[in-house]
């Protein structure tokens, strides 16, 4: 069976879906704000696949060829779908069984005047990696903008709870424990530094208090869970089989029942209190509120706004948002490649990437021209993932080198641009402007330029096995 003959797409034919999405984006981020990625942007999305698709068609492909493509490039995100749906249950059930509380309530108890800056960044990384979102963090403890974005988005990266952490190495073919700890090369040291300088700002200038506030917080946790450090012995548990390189959905399915154990046994009170007025035996409605909190929204009732902000979530159905829009980018991305118009674009990108230095640094700056142009991370991941991730097997590069870039520039950069999503709801959030934050935010802007410096020395930069090739490719023939 004869193949249909395909026009080879022009640099404008490329650009035309581009240009498009980024028009229409920019009225999604001006009309909805911080609200666009919940659901005006997927609409984006997918209408942006159908021009892609409706120029392929100019050029000789069938809508059924663009269809299958569509579906396949989709098809590559499921594992990183399955695992956002236990991430889910996960939070629901260490939120109720007290874990994420206990993790928080000693994290507050390290602040004081002398150490305000780097312990603030410590907390919030504590309380991103405990919930995997940056952006509830932020809202949660509004203390000092630079510090809290920092150590909010170093937690968000080595959170395997994060969407975008499970997004980067589903687009080019590695897993997720193996993105995060090739993550930690340039995560840890971007870290270190920007505690450095938040020490030295502490130690050289006036520290704010906030010993009353963070009273209200601590009494509050204290009094709605039982708290104590036999709480973290799941956490200890999940970290345990992730060393003894367990997959990632069944490590955190086993964390998600383990939470739910635990709150049955410590937290039957929270509970019960979940579940409400029941006429049920008091074990069948211990045993309901660990189901319903596997799959629906746990419902904090500490008494304190701030709290019940932060341990209001979890279970799989918090997770549809995220899913739909990581579909509606896939599809995007399959829509673009299937066509060659990606080929086409990185051909002109990596047109003088003649080393892996700048192989790298070509990722790095793709991903941070996305987030300026689009306003998204998430486009900022996928849609240089998809582009690069051919050139990075053909120079024969592990794809945890591509999955590490994408993250240390697509998700570290998003909330340092004003009109993206990110930098909108964390100005908007913590009510100081993008432009005063953003120099303060160490951490953010320094893993991107360490993530260049590891490229061009070559340092921690992994080459495929030679008798093995990345599995990406192979996934996504059609």
């Amino acid at each position: 069976m004869s193949e249909t003959a395909h026009a080879q797409p022009s640099l404008l034919q490329a650009l035309i879906p581009v240009l498009f999405l980024v028009g229409l984006l920019a009225a999604s981020v001006a009309f909805f704000g911080s609200d666009s990625s919940l659901g005006p942007n997927q609409i984006v999305l997918m209408l942006g696949a159908i021009v892609a698709a409706a120029v392929g068609m100019r050029l000789g492909f069938t809508w059924k060829e663009l269809q299958d493509g569509m579906v396949n490039g989709v098809s590559l995100a499921m594992g990183a779908i399955f695992i956002l749906l236990v991430v889910g249950s996960l939070i629901g059930t260490w939120i109720m069984a007290g874990i994420v509380p206990t993790m928080i309530y000693y994290g507050l108890q390290i602040l004081n005047p002398q150490i305000f800056y780097p312990a603030c960044a410590i907390i919030c990384a504590l309380v991103a990696v405990s919930t995997g979102s940056s952006w509830t963090t932020v809202s949660t403890v509004g203390i000092t903008a630079g510090a809290i974005i920092s150590g909010a988005y170093f937690g968000d990266k080595l959170s395997p709870l994060s969407d975008t952490t499970n997004l980067a190495p589903a687009m080019v073919g590695s897993d997720l424990f193996t993105h995060i700890r090739h993550m930690l090369w340039t995560t840890v040291p971007s870290i270190l530094i920007a505690l450095t300088c938040f020490t030295l700002l502490g130690l050289f200038g006036a520290a704010p208090s906030e010993s009353g506030s963070l009273q209200v917080m601590l009494d509050a946790l204290s009094s709605s869970f039982n708290i104590g450090w036999h709480l973290l012995l799941p956490l200890a548990a999940v970290l345990f089989v992730i060393f003894k390189k367990v997959p990632a959905f069944p490590a955190l399915l086993f964390g998600a029942l383990l939470g739910g154990v635990f709150a049955i046994v410590f937290q039957q009170d929270v509970v019960l209190g979940y579940v409400g007025e029941t006429t049920l035996p008091r074990w069948v409605a211990l045993i309901k509120g660990f189901w319903m909190a596997m799959f629906g929204t746990f419902t904090a009732a500490t008494g304190n706004a701030q709290l019940d902000d932060l341990l209001t979530r979890g279970g799989m159905a918090s997770m549809l948002n995220t899913i739909w829009l990581v579909i509606s980018a896939m599809m995007f991305g399959a829509a673009m490649e299937k066509p060659g118009f990606l080929a086409v674009l990185a051909a002109r990108i990596l047109g003088a990437a003649k080393s892996t230095g700048s192989l790298i640094a070509a990722t790095l700056t793709t991903s941070i021209g996305m987030n300026i142009i689009a306003g998204d991370q998430y486009i900022a991941i996928v849609v240089p993932g998809r582009m690069f991730r051919a050139e990075y097997q053909e120079r024969r590069l592990d794809p945890k080198n591509l999955s590490r870039a994408l993250e240390d520039a697509g998700t570290l950069t998003s909330p340092l641009i004003a009109w993206n999503t990110c930098g909108a709801f964390m100005a908007t959030t913590l009510g100081v402007p993008t432009f005063a934050y953003m120099f303060y935010a160490f951490f953010n802007w320094m893993n991107p330029i360490i993530s260049a410096i590891y490229g061009i020395t070559g340092f921690t930069i992994v080459p495929l096995p030679k008798d093995e090739d990345a599995p990406v490719l192979a996934e996504v023939a059609v």
